[in-house]
């Protein structure tokens, strides 16, 4: 039961600092990045494909990668601003909510539209087959991802700024700092009741059944706990520390990132 918690823990942990490494390499290696990730993406497809009507220990664990691998393309096209959206300039001081809203899905449309893509993709590869361990995890860090941002929309104390490389600074724009938002207690309630029972289910489910729901569940707690870091006086960068040895030149924030980062 322990094997399953520690992998996707490591992997999770891991797998984020290497993005951020590569995102903190001069932009000449971006190409390479994106062409070595875009084989991983490609080739973790077909592993889902080939593990889809399987339903043993190893399979649960290469279905739980090959997610993985694909959400990290995701991750490193969007922050390397491969593939961001038509919106490429923060939103001007006193905008609207609603403005700020529509300027803040410009600016992440194509990404969202290419998440959307492959989670298509992956839900009808493993259609009606034993194995939906693929399916469950890029299904939980596509909705706790949404719902991280939903919340640095409404407002939260940290947004962890030091992730974002410089050419996406703008990204600032669109958040907002307050203690708490309404959205963020339902968030994270709803999401600890489904870890919770995916937990209770897995203690009655057999080998390979409990491995794959632990990997899942183990993955949802992660959300969970980075949720709790947008609004803990806890610096999230302490975990990453190793990875985030930026090469590219500090930018400045824009007058209207001023102005929203100290907006009430």
């Amino acid at each position: 039961m322990t094997l399953p918690i520690v992998f996707a823990v490591f992997i999770w942990w891991f797998s984020t600092g290497l993005i951020l490494w590569l995102d903190g390499l001069p932009r000449t290696t971006f190409r390479w990045s994106l062409v070595v990730s875009s084989a991983l993406a490609m080739s973790a497809m077909v592993g889902l494909v080939h593990t889809a009507g399987q339903n043993g220990v190893a399979s649960a664990y290469c279905a739980f990668t090959c997610a993985l691998l694909v959400w990290g393309w995701h991750e490193l096209s969007f922050l390397t601003g491969w593939i961001t959206g038509p919106r490429k300039t923060g939103s001007p001081p006193g905008a609207s909510e609603d403005t700020r809203f529509l300027h803040a899905v410009q600016a992440i449309l194509w990404h969202e539209l290419g998440i959307l893509a492959a989670g298509t993709v992956i839900v009808a590869i493993t259609w009606n087959e034993p194995n939906q361990v693929g399916t469950w995890t890029f299904l939980v860090l596509w909705i706790m991802r949404t719902s991280s941002k939903l919340n640095l929309f409404l407002g939260v104390r940290n947004f962890s700024e030091e992730f974002l490389p410089a050419h996406l600074l703008y990204l600032k724009s669109f958040f907002r700092r307050r203690a708490m938002n309404l959205l963020f207690p339902l968030s994270v309630t709803a999401a600890t009741v489904v870890a919770w029972r995916i937990y209770a289910a897995a203690l009655d489910a057999g080998p390979a059944a409990a491995t794959g729901l632990l990997l899942v569940d183990t993955m949802l707690v992660l959300a969970i706990v980075e949720h709790w870091l947008l609004v803990l006086p806890i610096p999230a960068t302490a975990l990453w520390r190793w990875a985030m040895r930026r090469t590219d030149p500090k930018v400045p924030p824009a007058p209207a990132d001023e102005a929203l980062l100290h907006a009430p």
